[in-house]
């Protein structure tokens, strides 16, 4: 039987965990998807499914085989990339992951004009703070704001993000306005889960470097829920600038401590490999250099 065929039967039984949502995925009888299985199973040498009443489960050679297959079907549909007369033009379905507040503010804008430049492309976004890794969930591309990027990442910055120290008008009506970064110690401070906890840091126009240690009733790992909350007068927040700047034009939140800067932090694209990487990884990067910077000149982020 046709190997290439056997392996991306496999592949589809793994990813959706059952024989008959493969047949279904595939257009194929489950007849067929068993005999393919079967195939797999004879031309590795071993068994590579674990067959429960439940779910189907991979052996340790079926996580092994399961690699092999998706490096093998990558080949072959490059190969069939490659004879096209556009290969290099953009297409296929790319997969993003970023946070709530990211995509909410930035990357719905920038996703729709590359969905209108690349009609052959499509896009799954999924919204997450978590690390990923971009293999085993299958992930084209993570957008991460930090200044801790690990050293074995492969990352292009795509932009700069500032940041605004912000509050409810309610909440500095009831509790004062902070006029010194010192001031923030006696307020309470809502902070991110995973960075800056507890240490805000800022530049005075002279260029001096400040920290100023903060502490409050609530913590997140979300900016959007950070956000709301501020929103609603429950404390002072550190906010993304491309968050927190509508609700300051509204007259929702007001801007403190004009005089100090908070630290920016970089907006990364994060992906697998420099090889090979496809028309449309590419030309998203690309894109969204250009709509970070575009979005930064004109005071958005």
């Amino acid at each position: 039987m046709d190997r290439i065929t056997a392996a991306r039967v496999f592949v589809s039984i793994a990813e959706r965990g059952s024989m008959i949502a493969a047949a279904d995925a595939l257009d194929m009888s489950r007849a067929m998807v068993t005999r393919y299985l079967a195939a797999m199973e004879a031309w590795a040498g071993a068994r590579l499914l674990h067959r429960s009443t439940r779910r189907l489960s991979l052996t340790d050679a079926g996580d092994v085989t399961l690699a092999r297959c998706r490096r093998m079907l990558e080949v072959a549909d490059d190969m069939a990339v490659a004879a096209g007369a556009d290969a290099d033009t953009p297409h296929g379905l790319l997969r993003i992951t970023c946070s709530q507040a990211l995509a909410q503010a930035e990357l719905l804008g920038a996703v729709g004009a590359f969905l209108q430049r690349y009609p052959r492309t499509s896009v799954d976004l999924q919204m997450s703070n978590r690390a990923v890794n971009l293999i085993e969930e299958r992930i084209d591309l993570a957008l991460r704001v930090t200044n801790t990027l690990e050293p074995n990442l492969i990352a292009r910055q795509l932009g700069v993000c500032a940041s605004v120290v912000c509050a409810a008008p309610s909440y500095l009506a009831r509790q004062g306005t902070p006029t010194l970064p010192q001031d923030l110690a006696g307020h309470n401070c809502l902070t991110y889960t995973y960075f800056g906890k507890s240490l805000w840091q800022f530049t005075d126009a002279s260029g001096e470097k400040q920290s100023v240690p903060v502490s409050g009733n609530l913590s997140a790992n979300e900016d959007f829920i950070l956000l709301k909350a501020v929103e609603q007068g429950a404390g002072i927040a550190l906010q993304p600038l491309y968050s927190a700047a509508p609700l300051i034009r509204e007259g929702k939140l007001v801007a403190l401590l004009p005089g100090y800067t908070p630290l920016s932090m970089g907006i990364y694209g994060i992906y697998s490999s420099r090889q090979q990487m496809p028309p449309a990884l590419r030309a998203m990067l690309d894109l969204l250099l250009t709509w970070f910077e575009s979005q930064h000149r004109r005071g958005l982020s």
